[in-house]
């Protein structure tokens, strides 16, 4: 097999971890695969989008040496503490080197079921394995840090979920790693229940270590490496956060089990994006609370945030009290973190100058924010009416309005900053995977018509550059789309 996969995180962590291997499937057929990716680390997308490529994508055959594993974690699930989550459908095949040397975990979702299903089938189904494809890639030519697709395979075996049969499949991806809060937070309970541990085999700290290495190298070198690290994964989530924010993305399901050590965006399950701007968006069919809305989504960060702090305390201070002032100090950088990406990104939206002082960016940008909520204008069309706007072309811009006295006084406050319309034909993507045509492509994929979705997945891997012919990529959901709903667990 033409790929060499390390088991670093296993050997390194093996008490997070259970030695297992996907389940048997007898004739898996590739349906998407990534060229560009596989051709990262050397795979050849031919050898990958045939029967070898397909049996490597689904577990069926790997490289000598391969020791695929089911991680462990716990996890918060809408602030419902789960001590024993885990890889309950998924597994780690082992690392890879990317092009920088670093290594690059292989993963697959819906490989059956492991000692962590918690009663489940373990599977998944060709649509939401599709999406997730779909929707990471376009995240990642959105230019937003997130694990990545490397193909999708079809089991050729029905999955049943509560709308009946459905065609199963396996998602293979890759990520910088799939260390998590959840997965400080099942070391921490897992040190707990072993009293008798030598520091020097305290798992925390080994986790920790690991993190640094991985993700935070220059960590290692600063005065306090464990605090380091802390600060580098607040700095990184609120960078990521801001970048969400700005796309109008939702993720949907923000529990700690689903947030990154490294800062990368993973599990695309209730995500969608924002049509009209609405801080209040909620998607998921679960979420009756609105506890993972659009809006809430820095508070919801800052909290899984405090969950990883909580982990670290033994690690900051050997006196707990100085440890957790510590802690609460390197959490408050998540405002600054989240407040300086998220005005930077709407400097950049709005194509005003970096001379612009924050003070004049947020009123601004809070003023057209809310226009924007009261009119029930579509968040990315908006924005790229806008940016046309600045090349000296109102006339779509003051369409999208219905109460357009107010919004031509904005226009023209806006308007005397001479915004940069190169700038803001760089921050605002013409193509979003709008959620209409995210389930026209998965509902076509799914009766065996592959063309929607190849062709948007096309449309989105050039988000900011507008093209003839593709209008309907960039208009909103018709009225009768209707509200928009997507399910965890599928």
């Amino acid at each position: 097999m033409p790929l060499h996969l390390s088991h670093d995180f296993a050997t390194a962590l093996p008490e997070l971890s259970v030695p297992w291997s996907a389940e048997e499937v007898a004739d898996p057929q590739p349906v998407v695969v990534n060229a560009p990716l596989a051709q990262r680390f050397g795979l050849d997308p031919e050898w990958l989008g045939g029967p070898e490529g397909a049996r490597f994508l689904s577990g069926q055959e790997l490289p000598d040496g391969a020791t695929p594993v089911a991680q462990g974690y716990a996890g918060h699930q809408f602030g419902g503490y789960s001590p024993r989550l885990g890889d309950g459908r998924a597994l780690l095949l082992g690392e890879v080197r990317g092009e920088d040397g670093r290594l690059l975990d292989v993963h697959l979702k819906g490989s059956g079921p492991t000692p962590f299903s918690r009663g489940g089938d373990g599977r998944a189904a060709l649509g939401p394995m599709l999406r997730e494809h779909l929707v990471s890639e376009a995240m990642h030519a959105l230019g937003i840090p997130t694990t990545r697709s490397l193909g999708v395979v079809a089991t050729g075996r029905s999955v049943m979920r509560a709308d009946g049969p459905l065609p199963g499949a396996v998602l293979a991806r890759v990520a910088s790693s799939h260390l998590r809060v959840g997965s400080f937070q099942y070391a921490a309970a897992l040190q707990a229940q072993d009293q008798d541990q030598d520091e020097d085999e305290d798992l925390v700290r080994r986790l920790a270590d690991y993190a640094i290495t991985r993700h935070h190298p220059q960590a290692a070198d600063a005065d306090q490496p464990y605090l380091a690290l802390l600060q580098n994964v607040v700095r990184a989530q609120g960078e990521l956060v801001a970048q969400w924010m700005c796309v109008g993305f939702v993720h949907g399901v923000m529990n700690t089990d689903n947030m990154t050590i490294s800062g990368e965006t993973i599990d695309y399950g209730p995500c969608a994006f924002l049509d009209a701007y609405d801080p209040a968006a909620v998607f998921s069919s679960i979420d009756t609370g609105g506890r993972y809305a659009y809006r809430n989504q820095p508070a919801i960060a800052h909290w899984n945030l405090a969950r990883f702090a909580e982990t670290l305390i033994p690690l900051l201070d050997p006196d707990q009290d100085r440890a957790v002032e510590i802690a609460t100090e390197a959490l408050n950088g998540f405002a600054r973190a989240f407040s300086v990406a998220w005005v930077d990104g709407l400097r950049q939206k709005l194509g005003l100058s970096s001379d612009q002082e924050d003070t004049t960016v947020g009123p601004v940008a809070d003023e057209v924010l809310q226009l924007l909520k009261q009119n029930r204008v579509d968040h990315t069309v908006f924005f790229h009416a806008l940016t046309q706007a600045a090349a000296g072309d109102t006339r779509t811009v003051r369409s999208l309005f219905t109460d357009l006295p107010a919004f031509d006084d904005w226009l023209a406050g806006w308007q005397a900053f001479t915004p940069d319309a190169e700038l803001m034909s760089r921050s605002n993507p013409v193509y979003i995977p709008r959620n209409h045509l995210v389930e026209e492509a998965l509902q076509a994929a799914t009766a065996g018509d592959l063309d929607p979705f190849h062709r948007l997945a096309e449309v989105l891997a050039e988000p900011y550059t507008e093209r003839p012919g593709l209008e309907r990529y960039a208009e909103p959901a018709p009225d009768s789309f209707g509200p928009y709903v997507t399910f965890c667990g599928t």
